[in-house]
């Protein structure tokens, strides 16, 4: 009789624990789900942790491929690293937005000076008169960096960083090939 009393309660616990491992992780992919919506609905982590939300995409569809096998442990698993990667993409787009907020607020601070130096340059290129270029050209380029530029600004101020750096880099572009238009243009007369 003492086996059985003890023998019952031991097949009871092996019992009770292949039954919790039988059965489907339901909280811990309800939290995996949540947490990959939040990263989703976050536009830092769209925009800046891209790689990570598609890794806890897949995480999460990886997830659900276990749960229908019935790997229990294997769905757990993927339902944790869906958790993690959606965490660290909210975490890593927060601090990427931050970047870029900084290199975009860089980029069109320095660019002032350059503007207004390359707009004087033309200006004083046009009045010495002896210099062979097409100014109506180089105007026309002049007004596309400015454009460039205060549409890089207006992005800064809408929060769209990454267009701000692609218009900023615009805007030095085009002031480089002016300022190189016109240094070729002077460099010919002083050859003469």
């Amino acid at each position: 009789m003492k086996k059985h009393n003890i023998l019952l309660p031991v097949l009871l616990v092996f019992g009770l624990m292949m039954a919790a491992c039988a059965t489907p992780p339901v909280e811990e992919m309800d939290r995996a789900h949540d947490a990959v919506i939040r990263a989703e609905s976050d536009p830092n982590a769209v925009n800046y942790a891209g790689h990570l939300l598609t890794l806890a995409r897949d995480a999460l569809t990886r997830m659900q491929s276990e749960a229908d096998a019935r790997r229990f442990d294997a769905a757990r698993n993927f339902a944790a690293e869906a958790i993690n990667l959606a965490e660290r993409a909210i975490t890593e787009g927060g601090i990427g937005a931050a970047r870029a907020r900084a290199e975009a607020e860089n980029l069109l601070d320095i660019l002032s000076a350059p503007l207004a130096e390359t707009t004087n340059a033309v200006n004083a290129a046009r009045q010495a008169g002896n210099l062979d270029l097409d100014f109506d050209a180089l105007s026309g380029d002049l007004d596309l960096a400015r454009r460039s530029y205060n549409n890089g600004r207006q992005s800064f101020v809408e929060n769209n960083y990454n267009d701000a750096i692609t218009l900023g880099n615009n805007a030095r572009a085009i002031l480089s090939d002016i300022n190189g238009r016109l240094n070729n243009a002077a460099q010919l007369v002083v050859r003469k």
